[in-house]
């Protein structure tokens, strides 16, 4: 089917849907759909075929439904790689970017070696800090085998499968053994107060993984137990570094401060929020 107006169809049911860059998403939609490039694609001259045409008009409700953009095409970039996603793992958010960007400084000014990502999700954390450290080998723990499959495949896209190893684990678990000792470790943790996860976007509380939203009643569950657990995975002169959310920061380094690290800094996001720990022991 050709139709010189189905790319303004599109970006008009999307904007009154209320969807933000109507325009942007409808090209992302119809190149999906084509399977091309957003770069190759002339939105005003389409032609899509009977199932071509009932995938675009699914996709499209899925997105009037709030499904984000990224779990419909299933993939996000992120930092400078692009990773698979879907509704298993955390749509990964430009300010944990700064994380990786703070994670990967420190490796390479203190030659850091062996990484621990806690909750490893899609790996866009490890796997962004393995594909630009070489020399690093990382381990990735992760309650859920579907994000593990995810992150599986998403180690195999950016070349680093040799260099990482994938677990189902959890934090919770008092006898987990993780080997040798670590000098970096990351976390992206779950930080929402129960009750304000029906607050959120609907983008967030029905399509990512409610594990990896919930911190429990006071949103510092997760950060307490890992804090009991870290500094026995952690090497002398090892970091740490977690993100945090609104106004977490002071209080989730003051809880690690307790277990005998050493607070280096409080790292900003692209908002001006204080968004990253990072602590040393």
């Amino acid at each position: 089917m050709q139709n010189s107006n189905l790319f303004e169809d599109v970006v008009r049911r999307l904007a009154e849907g209320q969807i933000p860059s109507p325009r942007l998403e409808a090209r992302l939609l119809i190149a999906n759909t084509l399977g091309v490039d957003t770069n190759e694609l002339n939105p005003f001259v389409v032609k899509l075929d009977d199932a071509q045409t009932e995938k675009l008009m699914q996709s499209l409700q899925d997105r009037l439904k709030h499904k984000p953009i990224c779990k419909i095409v299933g993939k996000k970039a992120f930092y400078k790689y692009d990773f698979r996603v879907d509704c298993n793992v955390l749509s990964p958010r430009p300010d944990t970017e700064i994380l990786v960007e703070a994670a990967i400084h420190l490796g390479q000014e203190n030659k850091l070696t062996r990484v621990l990502d806690l909750g490893t999700g899609s790996g866009c954390i490890l796997l962004s800090v393995l594909a630009d450290l070489p020399n690093a080998k990382g381990v990735g723990i992760d309650i859920s085998d579907k994000a593990l499959e995810i992150a599986q495949t998403n180690a195999e896209m950016l070349g680093v499968v040799s260099r990482v190893e994938l677990m189902r684990a959890s934090w919770f678990d008092d006898n987990l053994s993780l080997g040798d000792k670590f000098d970096l470790i990351v976390s992206n943790p779950p930080y929402i107060k129960s009750e304000d996860i029906n607050k959120l976007e609907p983008e967030v509380k029905d399509y990512d993984p409610m594990l990896a939203l919930d911190g429990g009643a006071d949103g510092y569950r997760d950060y307490k137990k890992l804090a009991e657990r870290i500094p026995s995975w952690l090497k002398d002169g090892g970091y740490v570094l977690l993100e945090v959310g609104i106004n977490q920061a002071e209080d989730v380094a003051q809880i690690f401060q307790e277990k005998g690290l050493s607070l280096c800094e409080i790292a900003k996001d692209l908002s001006g929020i204080n968004r990253c720990v990072i602590l040393k022991k």
